[in-house]
């Protein structure tokens, strides 16, 4: 494992029982843009791999001296149409070597990028989404990778009279992005006039709470954040990290965080095509034999599946282990079964561990806000404030604490919406992230706090008792395991929790006996199933049990805003839009109805 920096905090105690938490470090220097790394890299390694995507066999690479040329000549082309600040660039394909040079070369001079999740334009039922995303943004120009692909998107009404850029395809009336790059008139005194205020991106909210709003990313959210990590994280300086990595870059996890981790260290992306699913794992794992990474980014579920493919595969295993520095998980709480099994798999391999870790944030905050630096005994920890950071942490219940945030990589702001804007920030300026903490040990804050759920996912029953309902959810999905894909708790008001549970290809494969009765799956064999991993949940000393639950027929609707583009489901949606479902749920004459 390389190097790492301790946790050192400092604690404010305030008299209504809030508490500040800030990092006992200082920030120190700060890049200007992320121009600056460009072109720091481009004359420090100008041979350096510094993108690369699958071609064939192996793999199509990009150097920092040719990428800095290419942005150059690309930003002389928007420069030349009089793009600016005040002109943005819609993106509606996912990660390749073309959407980065066109997203850096607009920030290399200042004109904003918006990158979408890639099914708001390539699923007819999400139509909505794709128009509310341009209408929230306004675009002058809009891009996506393969033409033909996006053609229905790109040809939208609502892209009248916007220039519609391809890397290939698309037939007439569209620009090439070969033929944006030209002389680069103008390109070096536009570079020299970007700031930290300069807005480099608005970035697209999952929409798991509500429509998604534009997130205003200014340059210094992007520098402030990686010099953040990198104070924390001191051996990515000591050598350039190299990763293998899928993570979208329309979400600020891969767009931001792993982006530019690379960027700013001089380090190798090598973008994986694959996803945490079957079957495109095995794109991801296909890359793994091709390429060791230094530092490994993903979900849970991504890890999950590796852990399985490695379990039977001592080639795979070396490879990805090797030269790993560290091992980092997001989106989730990674379980701890995969996080006892990796660490054997490594201690396999080699005689140090990588550093096990992860971090939290919110689009909002660019996303880094606390991370852990220092190893930890157990996954679900996430740390302390990074340097620069002080996190208000306001009493919920005993224990228990609402997060807020403030420091330099916190947004100033949604784009055309000053009413939310207003709501998110209290009268000191904390970003009001709605989450909620706990400490990992109250006697010594220096050991962090780790997550505990969303507020607004929590519940009332009828009897007083509050339901914490992000945890209590991955609880119960452990128990049904692996009959149920997701599912939404619920009960406000009710005297029994209940779950609305959309089943597996398992589950499903298991209810042929049984029949579809006005949106829920009635099967005697499934309803036995789950009945009695429902009644295991309860038995395994919980607190709060689930006492009844139905089986939901038709998948949560991306269109409907009941799941997000991440594949995240917005339980208020799910609730709204099945409101005759869950009455059902709690009718007692119902026999779809199954009991815990």
């Amino acid at each position: 494992m390389g190097t790492y920096r301790k946790h050192d905090v400092a604690l404010e105690r305030r008299a209504d029982g809030t508490l500040i938490l800030r990092s006992a470090y200082d920030l120190g220097d700060v890049a200007r843009c992320t121009g600056d790394w460009l072109d720091h890299w481009a004359q420090a390694r100008p041979e350096a791999v510094f993108l690369a995507e699958r071609s064939g066999p192996g793999w199509r690479e990009v150097s920092y001296g040719e990428t800095l040329e290419r942005v150059q000549r690309i930003a002389g082309g928007l420069l030349a149409r009089g793009m600016g600040a005040r002109t943005p660039i819609l993106i509606l394909s996912g990660n390749s070597i073309d959407h980065a040079l066109l997203t850096l070369a607009a920030q290399y001079v200042g004109v904003p990028t918006a990158p979408l999740a890639e099914p708001y334009s390539l699923i007819p039922a999400a139509e909505r989404q794709l128009v509310h995303c341009a209408s929230v943004v306004g675009p002058r120009m809009v891009f996506a990778g393969d033409g033909d692909r996006f053609a229905g998107a790109l040809g939208h009404g609502i892209f009248a009279g916007t220039e519609r850029v391809v890397s290939h395809g698309g037939g007439d009336g569209v620009t090439r992005l070969s033929a944006l790059e030209t002389t680069p008139q103008g390109v070096a005194e536009a570079a020299a006039k970007v700031g930290p205020d300069t807005v480099a991106k608005y970035l697209m909210t999952s929409g798991s709470t509500s429509s998604p709003k534009a997130v205003i990313t200014p340059q210094s959210m992007l520098t402030a954040n990686q010099a953040q990590i990198a104070h924390a994280l001191p051996f990515l300086t000591s050598r350039p990290p190299r990763l293998v990595d899928w993570l979208p870059w329309n979400h600020v996890f891969g767009g931001s965080y792993t982006f530019n981790l690379v960027l700013s260290q001089g380090g190798s992306l090598y973008i994986d095509g694959g996803k945490p699913v079957r079957p495109l794992i095995d794109t991801t794992i296909e890359n793994i034999r091709l390429m060791s990474a230094t530092c490994a980014f993903n979900v849970p579920a991504g890890y999950t599946l590796l852990r399985d493919a490695m379990q039977a595969d001592a080639d795979l295993r070396r490879r990805f282990f090797e030269d790993l520095d560290m091992l980092f998980y997001a989106g989730a709480s990674l379980p701890q079964e995969v996080w006892s099994d990796l660490e054997s798999m490594a201690r396999d391999v080699r005689d140090t561990l990588p550093l096990f870790t992860t971090s939290w944030g919110l689009t909002e905050t660019a996303p880094g806000c606390l991370v852990q630096h220092e190893p930890a005994p157990r996954s679900g920890q996430i740390g302390v404030p990074m340097a620069g950071v002080e996190a208000k942490l306001t009493p919920e219940s005993p224990g228990r604490y609402g997060i807020s945030v403030r420091g330099p990589n916190i947004m100033p702001g949604y784009l055309g919406n000053a009413e939310k804007t207003a709501e998110v920030f209290d009268e000191e300026g904390f970003f009001e992230s709605g989450d909620a903490v706990r400490f990992v040990d109250e006697a010594d804050p220096r050991l962090g706090v780790r997550f505990d759920g969303r507020l607004s996912e929590d519940f009332k029953l009828q009897t007083g008792t509050w339901v914490r309902a992000a945890n209590m959810r991955l609880e119960v999905l452990a128990h049904l395991a692996p009959l149920a894909q997701d599912l939404v708790l619920c009960g406000e008001g009710r005297t029994e929790i209940g779950a609305l549970i959309f089943p597996s290809p398992d589950a499903l494969a298991l209810a042929e006996d049984g029949q579809v009765a006005q949106g829920a799956v009635v099967s005697a064999a499934l309803a036995r199933a789950l009945s009695a991993r429902l009644a295991a949940q309860a038995a395994g000393g919980s607190s709060m049990r689930v006492a009844r639950a139905l089986v939901l027929a038709e998948p949560p609707s991306l269109g409907e805003g009941e799941i997000t583009a991440k594949g995240n489901l917005n339980f208020n949606a799910v609730l709204a839009r099945r409101a005759a479902l869950l009455a059902r749920l709690y009718d007692d004459a119902d026999a779809s109805v199954i009991r815990g």
